[in-house]
């Protein structure tokens, strides 16, 4: 990478920091891209180099800490397809919870209303969270240990409906519900059933 790039770099993720650090305390709907660019001692032309509008960057700020959980699964050997999942289930919700509420209501609201999300290659959150979840599903079919017959899809829409489900029930429960707590329920009482007869 040339200095060229990496200065892009530098200043796309101060962009994205701004933007996460103005949502979790103002909200999505309270701040603009003056706002953000401002926070990030930026141009505010500089802003429309990286991102067409302030609803592009709500899914840049979830592409690192996800991306992360990515490259954990990757490095993760000897686990079984229950405890990777258990590993992404909770760190899927330490980045939810991390990023705050009002992050989180803005991806439910991207989810709810896919209109509202700029056409990318990646998509939306919902499209990018179900691609990573049914990686790992993939991942365990083709290595044996998930039955070739498995149904990856039908299983993924399962797992990812429960996630999406926590996560709107922290945002209507104005932060009552804990995802986290949950997550390790869940975990323990349903992944393991789900799984029970597709392991080989």
């Amino acid at each position: 990478m040339n200095k060229r790039q990496t200065s892009a770099q530098k200043t796309k993720r101060k962009l994205i920091t701004a933007g996460l650090e103005l949502i979790k305390e103002k909200g999505f709907d309270a701040i603009n891209v003056e706002d953000i660019t401002k926070k990030a001692g930026v141009a505010k032309g500089t802003f429309y180099i990286y991102f067409k509008r302030k609803e592009d960057i709500v899914l840049d700020i979830s592409r690192v800490p996800f991306g992360e959980i990515a490259e954990e699964l990757e490095k993760m050997e000897g686990l079984s397809i229950t405890e990777k999942l258990q590993h992404y289930f909770h760190r899927f919700m330490e980045c939810v919870e991390s990023c705050g509420i009002n992050v989180c209501r803005q991806w439910t609201r991207d989810v709810l209303d896919p209109n509202n999300v700029p056409d990318t290659k990646d998509g939306q959150k919902w499209n990018y969270d179900f691609e990573m979840l049914k990686n790992i599903l993939r991942d365990a079919v083709l290595s044996g240990e998930l039955k070739k017959d498995t149904p990856v899809e039908l299983l993924t829409h399962i797992i990812i409906s429960e996630l999406y489900g926590m996560m709107t029930c922290w945002c209507m429960s104005d932060g009552k519900f804990e995802p986290l707590e949950w997550t390790g329920q869940f975990c323990r009482i349903q992944i393991d059933a789900i799984f029970k007869q597709y392991l080989n």
